[in-house]
């Protein structure tokens, strides 16, 4: 089960720098530990110091994938509203051609985000009966028998234009 805080990308943010600051502030007090311990080097000093140089490329290998990760998933999430945004166009321009009402494009785009009939009568204010005959219109103007195959025209015009490996 995913954690709640990883849910919300602000309180995630702040989570992981208050960490590296938290890294940040350990590593300025070994840091300054062992400097102080430079005026006497032993081999235990040596040992601190490698494990300081450790701490320092870590911290700053972090952060470097961090400021990475956080750049990767804006483009990601980009290209996803985009790709959202052509689907959405890409559906209303097919409602169009199947010469759709308004009525019954709504109900073929709940029925696209998966609500059951008595939920779309419920949002529609309209009785179920009501909402099967839109759906028997809608599939018999796309020339489909049920929602599965209306999905799949709907998804095999998207990735259409998409070439195959």
């Amino acid at each position: 089960m995913t954690p709640s805080y990883t849910k919300n990308p602000k309180l995630r943010r702040f989570l992981f720098l208050a960490a590296a600051t938290i890294q940040g502030l350990c590593l300025t007090l070994f840091i300054w530990d062992v400097a102080a311990e430079l005026k006497k080097p032993d081999f235990m000093t040596l040992v601190e110091a490698i494990s300081v140089l450790g701490l320092l490329i870590s911290v700053v290998i972090t952060l470097r994938e961090y400021r990475r990760m956080l750049a990767r998933n804006s483009h990601v999430e980009r290209k996803l509203d985009a790709a959202t945004g052509a689907f959405a166009a890409m559906m209303d321009d097919q409602f169009g051609r199947w010469g759709l009402t308004a009525a019954e494009r709504d109900v073929a785009l709940m029925s696209v985000k998966g609500l059951s009939v008595s939920d779309i009568a419920g949002l529609r204010k309209t009785a179920p009966g009501t909402v099967k005959a839109q759906s028997a219109a809608i599939y018999r103007k796309a020339g489909v028998s049920n929602r599965a195959e209306m999905i799949s025209v709907l998804i095999e015009d998207l990735i259409d234009g998409v070439p195959l490996p």
